[in-house]
């Protein structure tokens, strides 16, 4: 059964940084593209970020470009979302997902594997 725990979400100020990470077991972790969407009560849960298996193909959503990272550790079958100058609108799940597909979709009915998801709240 394959697992996705995310980690790291809490409470923080506009202008802050905030690094989630999400671990993986259950499956080959190198065989998985990964991504980061969000979602807020009420609304559809949204891209955030996506990187492809080597880590040499990344995807943002043109809201977070330029202020997150996404980076993963093969190694120890964690992908980290990494926020900088957070903002209010930030605020939601941050959840992670896996897919098989190589390269790593934006779209969520692309992604097999999904997290709980972890609260992140920027407060203005």
């Amino acid at each position: 059964q394959v697992s996705l725990t995310e980690s790291g979400g809490g409470l923080v100020q506009a202008g802050d940084s905030l690094t989630l990470s999400c671990e993986v077991s259950g499956h080959a972790f190198i065989n998985l593209a990964m991504g980061w969407f969000r979602q807020v009560p009420g609304k559809e849960r949204e891209f955030v970020a996506a990187i492809r298996w080597s880590g040499g193909s990344r995807h943002y959503a043109d809201s977070v470009e330029g202020r997150f990272t996404i980076f993963r550790d093969n190694a120890r079958n964690t992908v980290t979302l990494r926020m900088s100058r957070l903002k209010p609108e930030d605020t939601a799940i941050y959840i992670c997902a896996g897919t098989t597909i190589i390269e790593p979709p934006k779209a969520r009915d692309d992604y097999e594997y999904w997290g709980q998801g972890t609260q992140v709240t920027v407060s203005s």
